[in-house]
Parts: C-alpha cells; sequence; structure tokens
C-alpha cells in the first residue's frame, strides 16, 4: 500500500465501460453543476487517494482516467504528474466498489489506500483532472533526493503511544490557516502558507534535533511522506509519518475506540472547508475575535478572501470580510463585474500574525 514504485505506466488500462463523453473535460458552469448536485437522491462519500510511482505519459493518463471517473460520476479534484497521482473526489455510493475496482486494475495503485471523509458532504460539484510537473509542489530540485527513503508509517495505535513520550517531536506539515482550527496536542506549527516555504523550515527548526524521534503529519499523508523523504535525506534519523494522516487517523480511533489526540477541525480542501474531529472550538473569529472555526471565502466575488467568521458576524457582514465588500456584493451585476475586470484574485487567504480583520478599500478604489 503506498508502496514507490519506479516501473513505467502501460497503456492502455482496464477499462469498465466503453462510452467516452465527447469532450475530456467539465462542460457546465459551477451553477448547473451545483444546480444538477443539489436534485441527485443518492448519497455521495468523498474519498481522497494519493500514490507516488512513475507516470511516463500522464497526458495519456489523464485522458484515460477522465473517461473512467465521468462514467461512474465522480467529481472532483486529481492532479498528475510523473512523480504520481493525488485525488480528493466524491462518488455515489452506488459506485464506490466500481471506482474502487478501476483503481485496482491499475497495476501501481492495486490496494491503494482510500480515506473516506469523516463527514459527508456536497464535497465537490463538478470533475477536474490536471497534469502537472508535481503532485505536491515542493520546491526540491535536488537530483539526489530519493523519495523512497522516507520516514516509517505509524498507525493512529502507534502514534498514540509514541506521543505519550515527551521527548517525541510532532511536527504539522500543513498550512498556517489548517493549523489554526485544528491540529494534534502539542504539535508544532511551521508557520508558512505554502508547503514548499516549510520544508527547509522544517530542517531549519529542527537542527539541533537530529536524534529525537520526530513524527509529521499532514491532512491525508501525502506532505507528510515527502517531508519525512526529505529529512531524512537532510541528515535525520529518527523520523515517522502518520499513515494516511488526520483523515485515517479520524476513522481508526473512532472505529477502535481510541483516545482522540486531535483537537478542533480538520480543515479540508473541498467545498466542505472542514470535518470535526474533536470537540474543541481552538480558533478564533477573524472579525471579533470570539471563538469560531468556521472557513468561509468572502461572499464579495472579487474579493474571495478566505477567512474564519462566527455566525454573528456572518449575519452582520453578509458573509463578507468588510464593511467595504459588503458593499459591493449590494451593487448592480454590471458595476460588480467592471470592479472585478482585468483583475486577479490568486490564492487569498487572512494570515492570522497580521491581526483581526479591518475595513479596506472596495475593489476598484485602491490608493
Amino acid at each position: 500500500m503506498n508502496d514507490i514504485n519506479n516501473t513505467d505506466l502501460s497503456f492502455p488500462l482496464k477499462t469498465h465501460k466503453k462510452i467516452k463523453p465527447k469532450k475530456l473535460y467539465n462542460q457546465l458552469t459551477n451553477e448547473e453543476a451545483k444546480a444538477l448536485l443539489a436534485k441527485e437522491t443518492v448519497r455521495r462519500i468523498t474519498v481522497s487517494f494519493y500514490q507516488y510511482f512513475h507516470i511516463a505519459e500522464p497526458k495519456t493518463f489523464r485522458d484515460e482516467m477522465f473517461i473512467q471517473l465521468s462514467n461512474l460520476k465522480v467529481f472532483g479534484r486529481v492532479y498528475l504528474a510523473h512523480e504520481g497521482i493525488n485525488a480528493q473526489i466524491s462518488v455515489p455510493e452506488t459506485s464506490f466498489i466500481e471506482l474502487r475496482d478501476y483503481l485496482y486494475s491499475i497495476p501501481e495503485l492495486n490496494g491503494i489506500r482510500l480515506n473516506t471523509a469523516v463527514d459527508d458532504g456536497q464535497s465537490f460539484w463538478i470533475l477536474k483532472i490536471k497534469v502537472r510537473e508535481k503532485i505536491v509542489a515542493d520546491g526540491i530540485d535536488d537530483p539526489a533526493f530519493d523519495m523512497s527513503n522516507r520516514g516509517k508509517y505509524l498507525n493512529a495505535e502507534e502514534f498514540n503511544k509514541m506521543t505519550d513520550d515527551p521527548d517525541t517531536i510532532v511536527i504539522d506539515m500543513r498550512n498556517h490557516y489548517e493549523y489554526e482550527v485544528g491540529h494534534f496536542e502539542n504539535a508544532l506549527e511551521v508557520p508558512s502558507e505554502t508547503f514548499r516555504e516549510q520544508l527547509p523550515m522544517a530542517v531549519e527548526m529542527m537542527q539541533d534535533k537530529k536524534d529525537k524521534n520526530i513524527i509529521m503529519y499532514c491532512t491525508g499523508g501525502i506532505r507528510c511522506e515527502k517531508a519525512s523523504a526529505w529529512m531524512k535525506h537532510k541528515g535525520f534519523n529518527n523520523v515517522y509519518h502518520l499513515e494516511g494522516g488526520i483523515i485515517k487517523y479520524a476513522n481508526t480511533v473512532k472505529e477502535a475506540g481510541l483516545p482522540n489526540k486531535f483537537l478542533g477541525k480538520n480543515f479540508v480542501f473541498d467545498g466542505r472547508l472542514g470535518e470535526k474531529i474533536g470537540d474543541e472550538i481552538i480558533a478564533k473569529c477573524h472579525q471579533c475575535g470570539k471563538p469560531a472555526d468556521t472557513h468561509v471565502n468572502c461572499a464579495n466575488d472579487g474579493c474571495h478572501l478566505l477567512f474564519i467568521q462566527c455566525e454573528e458576524c456572518a449575519k452582520d457582514y453578509e458573509g463578507c470580510c468588510s464593511t467595504d465588500c459588503q458593499e459591493v456584493i449590494h451593487l448592480p451585476d454590471e458595476e460588480r463585474k467592471l470592479l472585478r475586470k482585468g483583475k486577479s484574485n490568486g490564492a487569498k487567504v487572512f494570515n492570522k500574525s497580521k491581526g483581526l480583520l479591518k475595513p479596506k478599500p472596495a475593489l476598484g478604489d485602491e490608493k
């Protein structure tokens, strides 16, 4: 399971259905797709999986997979690269076995761990499969780096036992806004906005602790697996990582009745933006400072800032991050379109180090 495999993927893949969509990409708008999703009566299961292995022709792999997943009415986001696959998807419950059989029919994915979400919900409404340079943007350009020399896996029980030792160091390999709403007890934050920033920072933070037991974790395992290999590459000896990440851990402790050491909410990169793991609320509203752990995107499409908002502020600000954005959402559609014209939001995330949100100029009024 999740073994590194350097064998080129052969084609064609085994297929389950021969009906091909006319186009190898989504053809619906978000609004159309959401409307169709709302009409579904079959329960959906949110699933994530990844695998590091060599794909000789990612574009060919991508097109074949798009056909198969479309036929199964799978929605979600899949990234492919020469180094492997990273997927977060939702599948109708009635098609889950067929999805699993299709994935297992690919030799390098046979037996792959499929993490199912703790909380169900309408996580995705369209299917996107993209070819990228890497499935995790890491900034590594060292040709001597060996992804197969990774840290040792720990299951939930082993993780709990090892973290009972106060000398064990637990490192959270997620972004600052993920850590803010939930993390393991006594876990160290690597305060950054991207994984590529975290890798050198983690090495620097641990320079004088190379003989300590170091456990790394992330949402589903993909980032901490690569991070553990990077730490070993940099001379750290006792490196471990949580198998299946927070998602697998949460499911296991629930099923096995183990103590839950995760505090708060697990941030997820889909329409839910989070799933409750612990009962605690450890974060605060970015507008008023009251306890809250609900991430939202600013209702002003020209802003779309990701931030934490409590129910009271959501009502007072109508889902916006500021009074200025609140004014913008009440403008006529054409005016709002003009304000957005030629502007790109990019990835905008509130940084807690900057303090509470303050009123800001409406889009188009910047000084």
